[in-house]
């Protein structure tokens, strides 16, 4: 499982080009974000304006003790008032609206993304590693770009909008309000590595036990028996340990930063009271300016305190970032060529291998020069011990990966040379452990081509001996199967991954150990549905159990990624052989 787990290692500094391409996925939801911007600047200028209004009302009623002119002032702090309350409705709504249509438009792209990469990346990463990058890591984006950006933007925008202010009204004081500021860029650069490192190294580890729960829930009936519980909870507790250690020493970085932060803005305060006090009692500022100006000081470190948090945040929707983005940017080994015509001739069902060598580990090749030619319409078996190299045959044949080197010709024709849906648009696959999808059973046999009628899904159960079991059941082919098929048999199951496979009639079919786990009956349903359906169909049959095979036009003896002996089942025991001895031991223990 650790393999599944690996995490990439990104470089130690934020990339501007991964947000780049974030916001680019946010330009479906452009007016909300501009909207939400203006009402951004919007209550951002309205923030800077109530206190010079405070000062307004100090110089020019207060002090001098009259109300001449008091009324057109309160209609005008009225009218700001509600001015704020109209952006803060603008933003909040805005800022939901590009929350919830980021994170729909991030999953979207992410699942379809999904069906495009190939058999190999699925061979390199485990479900709850995909699951942490498309739940919680897509939820962290959406609230990121969607709150904590703006809030970015707010800060940025009311610090220049009360440093206009100030600097208008005393720019002696405004300068000993920003003073600080030089030493705070210092301390955010320190402190943004260290909360990045940190930050990244708990995603890291929250992707491991995402993966341990998904594998802890689906592996819980082989954990009872071989009882594991106790090593299984061992190990996870490992993995919590770690997670702990890791978020305690973020969070330490982060809540040293904050009070930096705080210090810095109790200190730009101090000296505008010790200075603007001084002015004051000598007559060179009014009361009104000395009391705006603690009023922005203190709100001016408001917008730094929360471009300090923000900034935290940022740093750990970074590592959320690079994993949702390095799925996303991550390249399908398998796909098509640039200029492929889209006018694709009919798939006949030939299939030749040309020399053709393959590894999954480049140490350790599967098949070398390898080479066989099927006419359209034959039935190939391939038979031999596991891991010889028999599903990767067919697995090349149907291009869910492409050879090493050599070629794969189909109808003659380099299959790299034609689109994947030509071929695989083609197919028809039955697995050993039959997959069905939540949903009733006619639903499942509809999934081979939604296009099917309700006849044509019936006549396509009937064609592989389907339809007796299904119209035995309560509801018939409105019964449902639930999770995975769980309320059906293994057989039954099976039965109805056949149908499926065969109601889009596919023109190469492939039964990979497809009666290796059922019982005897349903394995003599299969094998006389199979004498019905492959006929005219290019086939490949894998298969331990030998009975299966007999009828194959050719049989493969394959050892070591080689074919050993080719011939019909008559022709291959006369040989006497590896399938003969193979053949006579299973024989003999029927």
């Amino acid at each position: 499982m650790e393999s599944l787990l690996q995490e990439e290692v990104h470089e130690e500094k934020i990339d501007l080009k991964l947000w780049r391409q974030i916001l680019r996925l946010a330009k479906p939801h452009k007016r909300y974000i501009i909207y939400a911007i203006l009402g951004t600047i919007a209550m951002a200028l309205g923030d800077a304006l109530f206190p010079y209004m405070t000062k307004v009302a100090i110089d020019r009623f207060v002090v001098p003790q009259t109300t001449d002119g008091l009324g057109s002032f309160a209609a005008t702090f009225g009218l700001l008032v509600l001015f704020q309350c109209f952006n803060i409705y603008i933003f909040i709504k805005m800022a939901g609206r590009v929350e919830s249509g980021i994170t729909y438009t991030i999953r979207q792209a992410g699942f379809e993304h999904l069906h495009k990469l190939s058999f190999s990346f699925y061979d390199k990463r485990a479900a709850g590693w995909l699951l942490a990058r498309l739940t919680s890591d897509v939820n962290r984006l959406g609230e990121i770009v969607s709150w904590s950006l703006i809030d970015l933007l707010w800060g940025g925008v009311a610090m220049v909008f009360f440093s206009i202010v100030m600097f208008t009204m005393n720019w002696r004081l405004a300068l000993l309000t920003v003073c600080v500021l030089p030493i705070l860029a210092v301390a955010s650069v320190y402190f943004q590595k260290q909360i990045l490192r940190a930050y990244r190294n708990v995603r890291r580890v929250n992707s491991k036990i995402t993966g341990a729960f998904s594998e802890g829930i689906m592996g819980a009936t082989t954990t009872k028996i071989l009882s594991r519980e106790e090593k299984n909870l061992a190990e996870f507790k490992e993995l919590t340990s770690g997670l702990r250690g890791s978020s305690i020493k973020a969070a330490t970085f982060s809540a040293l930063y904050l009070p930096i932060v705080l210090m810095l803005g109790s200190i730009g305060t101090s000296l505008t009271l010790w200075v603007g006090g001084n002015g004051v009692i000598a007559g060179t500022i009014t009361y009104g300016v000395l009391v705006a100006f603690v009023s922005y000081t203190i709100q001016f470190f408001e917008p730094v305190r929360e471009i300090a948090r923000i900034f935290a945040e940022l740093q750990m929707a970074h590592a959320s970032a690079e994993r949702v983005m390095g799925l996303l940017n991550t390249e399908p080994e398998i796909k098509d060529r640039p200029g492929l015509a889209d006018d694709w001739p009919h798939l006949e069902g030939a299939v030749e291998f040309e020399n053709v060598s393959f590894s999954y580990n480049p140490l350790e090749p599967v098949l070398v020069d390898f080479n066989l030619k099927v006419e359209p319409g034959q039935t190939v078996a391939l038979v031999g011990e596991t891991g010889s190299g028999k599903s990767t045959i067919v697995n090349l044949a149907c291009r869910f990966y492409e050879p090493t080197s050599g070629r794969v010709l189909i109808d003659g024709v380099d299959y790299r040379d034609r689109p994947l849906a030509w071929l695989q648009g083609n197919l028809g696959y039955v697995l050993q452990s039959p997959h069905l999808f939540s949903g009733n059973i006619r639903e499942n046999i509809r999934y081979g081509r939604l296009s099917a009628t309700d006849e044509e899904v019936e006549h396509a159960a009937k064609l592989v001996n389907a339809h007796d079991f299904i119209a035995k059941l309560p509801k018939g082919y409105d019964t449902e199967v639930g999770e995975g098929g769980g309320l059906l048999s293994t057989g039954q199951k099976q039965l109805i991954s056949f149908a499926r496979a065969i109601l889009a009639d596919p023109r190469i079919f492939v039964l990979d150990e497809a009666t290796s786990s059922i019982d005897t009956e349903t394995e003599m349903l299969i094998q006389d549905a199979i004498k019905t359906v492959l006929q005219g169909r290019t086939s490949f049959i894998i298969a331990h159990r030998l009975s299966t095979v007999r009828s194959a036009d050719v049989i493969l003896v394959i050892r070591d990624g080689k074919v050993q002996e080719k011939g019909n089942h008559n022709e291959l025991m006369a040989a006497q052989g590896y399938y003969y001895r193979l053949y006579t031991n299973q024989f003999l223990e029927g």
